[in-house]
């Protein structure tokens, strides 16, 4: 249990704390527990956490608002829970600093797997901070600077947001709509299409049949790197 990851579960509702501990536990993780904003500051100040699985609404302090405060030193991977399913509650959790969100009522299992899909693009992102690599172009994520065989590659800000969420996600697909959310993209899922097709021209060798930017059917949209 050692080299498991540790996970700080923030939620006021004790039954659904002591639940979540439990299972987490049962399915490998380290955890520790907080019922409040003020207290989770508390635990971090004392521990390194590997992911904060964080309630949006709580007295005191919400979720929202902690996550926007960490985020200013703090770059720990958070899922937030929200019982709020409408697209701009849940937008609004992405734009203050959340690595991911999920709905109440949920199943337990469908956390485990997202706590683990942000773990591995939590890693992807470290082991890549310097610079991604695919083909002979490089991406510095940081500085949002692309480069190529012949020097800097102009993107656009939508260019460079969408190359930034797939590069989080590096090896795993992104279905439109979380696109649209991540990036800030408006329109239909046709204007993703769209900044894709833009990207893949500045990337890609031959964009007509993309080597690194591919289209996954049914699933969205899969970067690889080197």
């Amino acid at each position: 249990m050692e080299d498991s990851p540790h996970i700080l579960v923030v939620d006021d509702d004790r039954r659904l704390r002591d639940l979540l501990q439990k299972f987490l536990m049962e399915s490998g993780f380290r955890v520790t527990v907080a019922d409040s904003a003020a207290q989770a500051r508390a635990k971090l100040e004392g521990f390194q956490f590997d992911l904060l699985v964080l309630d949006v609404m709580m007295p005191g302090e919400s979720g929202l608002e902690l996550t926007r405060d960490l985020r200013e030193s703090n770059t720990v991977p958070i899922l937030m829970l929200t019982a709020m399913a409408e697209p701009e509650n849940r937008i609004d959790g992405l734009e203050r600093g959340a690595d991911d969100y999920l709905t109440k009522p949920f199943e337990p299992r469908e956390l485990v797997a997202r706590i683990r899909s942000v773990l591995r693009r939590a890693r992807t992102v470290q082991r890549d901070k310097a610079a991604l690599r695919f083909g002979p172009q490089s991406y510095d994520a940081q500085r949002q600077i692309l480069t190529g065989p012949d020097g800097v590659v102009l993107l656009t800000a939508a260019e460079a947001r969408l190359l930034d969420v797939l590069a989080g996600s590096a090896g795993e697909p992104v279905n439109r709509d979380m696109l649209r959310e991540r990036t800030g993209i408006t329109g239909s899922a046709r204007a993703v299409d769209v900044q894709v097709t833009r990207l893949r021209r500045k990337i890609e060798p031959d964009p007509r049949t993309p080597r690194y930017l591919q289209t996954i059917r049914g699933q969205g949209y899969v970067l690889w790197l080197d």
